[in-house]
């Protein structure tokens, strides 16, 4: 643990930001999978799910949790899985 004030305070704001982001991605992931295995078993509500997992996934890019083109590259596979 550090001794000096400011590195005490960007270990705080490192593991508030590390712990947001984390969630943030897992819920991406969580609506990719939802989404994929919808379209795969032809649910109904599979466009719905398709356009959360689009939202999320676009967030995570604009926030850069990660790349926007690994964001474009599983948008494109999920909506040509659905059509």
């Amino acid at each position: 643990m550090p001794n000096i004030k400011g590195a005490i305070k960007r270990v705080k704001q490192s593991t508030a930001a590390n712990e947001h982001n984390s969630q943030i991605k897992a819920a991406m992931r969580t609506a990719v999978r939802k989404a994929d295995t919808a379209i795969i078993n032809k649910e109904e509500n599979a466009s719905e799910l398709l356009k959360d997992a689009v939202k999320k996934l676009d967030t995570a890019a604009r926030k850069g949790l990660i790349h926007k083109n690994t964001a474009a590259r599983q948008k494109a596979r999920l909506t040509k899985k659905a059509q």
